[in-house]
């Protein structure tokens, strides 16, 4: 029932609004470097009505200077001080003036600050040529595409870079005879002249900063019309079989989730033309630029061998940053601590929207396991962080995004829908969606509108799921008289003893009784909550917590629920009791309840009975860190004959390619037996073939990776052999980088880590990552530890000067393959000698990347 805005709501609306933010202050005319809270907030009072209108001049030289010209037009409240510009390239400025005279500014780390007398209240112009930076510009030989996110746009041009000051965008760009370009607007106007294009591109609706977009370069272009509207796909793909066996499962991925999204909104798509470009190695899965829209080009043109789970990730991926389009585009975040909304809103619609194009998946284990692990390794962790948190500057804006913002926020927004109901939840984000329409948005605005439509305390809920880190950790108190039960109950407590919190949430109880499965719903909203309806069944033989893959908590088993599900998980029938017991065993062996050669065993005997793709996905995914890095090498060598047996086993038997591409490619990370090291040769060496699976380009090219990794007696000929194979230019440019990490060669090695100091030799990131990963592959953990204190020492320059997941990815590349002691130990001695005014959230990353390192070795922290 709807009701009026009572006083609980409107506590609730300001304590968050109070967290949001801080008190206004009165702004400096030196307000720091990065973009402080209190700047933007300054700027946002008084600046309204805000456009640009943007050119820039791109030479097919690399690396040539990027010219650019801006014309910033804006109403001014408050013209009695300064206003400050941000740009970082502040010796690239040609000439600053207003619509009458020249500006001579006041300039200080990343910002240009216009004296009060050149400006005047109403409206205000200033024009400004430049030469564009190249920090966000991602140049190659052939192409180069912005990458503005969360406030990287004063990296190449003078702006106003927050969130809550939107403006409309015109842009024209100069480019190469035989480029193409794409940007928010729709292309105007296109001139050609002496070997140039000129191109124009139309007003755009109200968009911030890190939403601004475009790209220019040798790209092709697809074209396809769905439902009355054309899309348009450009890439760099070379192999043209690939991009028509995808075409259209792209195009119809789009069209799907935008129809959707239009009818579970109320709202028509907003921002008129749809393209999207396909970016060899981007940086993130995909950009959800309004209009036109990055996606990493692997992600969306699968090969032949592509998986179920991969499948479901390119939809998953379309869905997503489809669904952006209307949260996060159409309304934004006021303030990037709120970045979190637009995340969980586009994962959590992805998620509902791929659903009906893929019937014959079982979503709830979908989803179970698409957010669960991945959330848990991070939430697990002392390095753990709210799902929403507090910011000052956007400097600090990267380190916000991760796992806790990705996949836990989705799991407390599910818990969140089940409060309200589906049709007062999706009512409510109508409401707000409409309220805030290409304007800016808190959590507290969308709390108040959903606070009005359930009795429950939502404000209490927040502060629980949303506001404070950590998951509960719940226990099972089971009595059991005469074959009966007498008493079920569960008891949660908080990991920081200290807050006290209690997390209020559904859980799906399941119990393994004698006759069958019984599924009981509890709630838990206290610090412990009985099961009145399990009493007088039969004595279980396993009680899961999280069998109905609701529950959200660091679950402890009883040991005889912990044995039986280690000794007959493969018996139950259920494919969702089955992923959800997978999940919670691997959180038993990390807490140290279950040996990791338990669980390596398990996976053994439950490989050859696992009916469902996801799970085998999902046992696999565990089976290769307990092989790596949890079981001693004396073990591991042990068990390797049995290991590949049991997937080969798989390979031959699978029956669907997608099946066949996940045995084989656990097959080929995992293979340390001689003979099965010499089968995968002959494979690369197209001299064997692997029945029912076709191999294509980027797989032969991991192959080679992974063998040369090994050093086969012919590690150098495979590397040499494979540059020499690969056709695509991208593809060529990234193994060429990515080698020397591979040589046996330990000075070879040293040389590729060196290089990594330099700023520009990072400029890739993706292919920084995959060397970085193989340089600490665990066949060379122990000759790699010296790379693990100096990649620590580097981690503030790899924020500062990366993108926004760089910082953790590059802690996981570097700790992912060890396992020893002395690594732990070199963790935890960087980690106390921090100073004091090193970032949180950096600790916090280091902390959380090292987690499996820690509980593999035994070094307590």
């Amino acid at each position: 029932m709807i009701r009026g805005l009572g006083m609980r709501a409107m506590v609730a609306t300001a304590a968050l609004a109070a967290s949001t933010m801080q008190p206004l202050q009165r702004a400096d005319t030196s307000p720091g470097p990065g973009i402080p809270l209190t700047l933007a907030e300054d700027r946002a009072r008084r600046i309204s009505d805000l456009r640009y209108d943007l050119q820039f001049s791109i030479r097919a030289e690399h690396p040539s200077r990027v010219n650019g010209r801006v014309a910033i037009t804006f109403v001014l409240k408050d013209a009695t001080r300064p206003l400050a510009l941000d740009f970082a390239p502040l010796t690239s400025v040609r000439s600053l003036r207003t619509a009458t005279r020249t500006i001579t500014p006041a300039t200080i780390p990343d910002h240009l600050v216009i004296p009060a007398e050149d400006l005047q209240e109403g409206r205000n112009e200033i024009v400004m040529e430049f030469v564009a930076g190249d920090a966000a510009l991602n140049r190659n030989p052939e192409f180069l595409y912005t990458l503005f996110v969360p406030a990287r746009a004063h990296l190449t041009f003078p702006c106003f870079d927050q969130p809550d000051l939107k403006a409309r965008w015109t842009l024209a760009l100069d480019v190469p005879a035989g480029w193409q370009a794409i940007a928010n607007g729709a292309e105007t106007h296109r001139s050609e002249a002496e070997g140039r294009v000129r191109l124009t591109f139309a007003e755009t609706e109200p968009l911030p900063t890190y939403l601004f977009a475009f790209a220019a370069g040798r790209f092709s272009i697809e074209t396809a019309e769905r439902g009355g509207r054309t899309f348009r796909m450009l890439h760099r793909e070379t192999d043209a079989a690939k991009v028509a066996r995808n075409r259209d499962a792209v195009f119809d991925l789009h069209a799907s989730a935008l129809a959707w999204l239009e009818r579970y909104t109320g709202i028509p798509y907003p921002w008129g033309k749809f393209d999207f470009l396909l970016v060899p190695s981007f940086q993130f899965g995909g950009m959800e630029h309004a209009g036109a829209i990055f996606y990493n080009s692997a992600s969306l043109l699968l090969d032949p061998s592509a998986t179920q789970n991969q499948k479901l990730g390119r939809a998953s991926l379309i869905a997503h940053e489809t669904a952006h389009m209307w949260f996060g585009d159409l309304v934004t975040m006021r303030w990037f601590n709120d970045v979190w909304m637009k995340e969980v809103f586009a994962n959590f619609m992805a998620a509902k929207i791929v659903n009906p194009s893929f019937p014959e998946i079982n979503h709830d284990l979908r989803f179970l396991i698409a957010h669960y692990p991945s959330a848990y390794e991070i939430d697990r962790t002392p390095g753990t962080n709210a799902i929403r948190q507090p910011l000052d500057n956007l400097n600090e804006a990267g380190s916000l995004y991760g796992a806790i913002i990705y996949q836990k926020a989705p799991i407390v927004m599910r818990q969140l829908e089940n409060i309200l109901g589906e049709t007062a939840f999706r009512d409510g984000l109508q409401q707000y969606l409409r309220a805030h329409r290409f304007a800016n948005a808190t959590w507290a605005d969308l709390i108040v509108l959903l606070d009005e439509r359930t009795p429950e305390d939502l404000a209490a809920w927040s502060r629980a799921w949303v506001e404070e880190a950590g998951r509960p950790i719940v226990g099972t108190e089971l009595q059991v008289d005469n074959g009966r039960i007498t008493s079920l109950a569960f008891v949660q407590r908080d990991p920081y003893e200290r807050r006290g919190l209690v997390w209020n949430q559904r859980l799906q109880v399941t119990l393994g009784l004698p006759d069958g499965l019984r599924t009981l719903p509890v709630r838990i909203a206290d610090g412990r909550v009985d099961v009145p309806d399990a009493r007088g069944l039969a004595a279980p033989h396993f009680v899961l917590p999280s069998g109905g893959g609701i529950g959200y908590a660091g679950f402890v088993l009883d040991a005889a629920s912990l044995d039986d599900l280690v000794a007959h998980l493969p018996e139950i029938d259920d494919p969702l009791t089955r992923g959800a017991a997978w999940i919670t065993l691997w959180e038993q062996m990390l807490d140290r309840r279950l040996p990791a050669s338990s669980v390596v065993d398990l996976a053994l005997r439950a490989l050859p009975r696992e009916s469902d793709e996801q799970n085998v996905q999902r046992i696999l995914s565990y089976a290769r860190p307990a092989y790596w890095n949890f079981l001693p090498v004396p073990a591991r060598d042990r068990v390797a004959p049995r290991l590949e047996q049991v997937l080969k086993a798989g390979l031959a038997s699978a029956p669907t390619s997608s099946l066949k591409s996940a045995w084989f490619s656990a097959l080929r990370d995992m293979a340390q037996t001689e003979a099965t090291v010499a089968w995968l040769e002959r494979v690369w060496r197209k001299s064997e073939n692997v029945p029912g699976l076709t191999l294509a380009e980027p797989d032969y090219i991991t192959l080679a990776l992974e063998l040369a990794v090994r050093e086969p007696a012919a590690w150098k000929y495979i590397l040499d052999e494979q540059l020499a194979r690969i056709e695509n230019p991208d593809r060529k440019a990234r193994f060429a980088y990515v080698r020397p990490a591979l040589s046996a060669d330990q000075g070879v090695r040293d040389s590729f880590f060196e290089r990594l100091r330099e700023v520009a030799f990072r400029q890739r990131e993706a292919w920084v990552l995959e060397g970085l990963a193989y340089l600490h592959h665990p066949l060379r953990a122990a000759a790699s530890e010296k790379y693990i204190p100096p990649s620590l020492g580097m981690l503030r320059e790899i924020q500062r000067t990366g993108d926004i997941f760089f910082p953790k990815r590059w802690m996981d590349a570097t700790l992912g393959g060890h396992s020893s002691a002395t690594s732990a130990r070199m963790v935890t001695r960087f980690l106390a000698e921090l100073p004091q005014d090193y970032p949180d959230r950096l600790r916090r990353v280091i902390l959380s990347s090292s987690d499996g390192l820690f509980r593999a070795s035994g070094v307590e922290r």
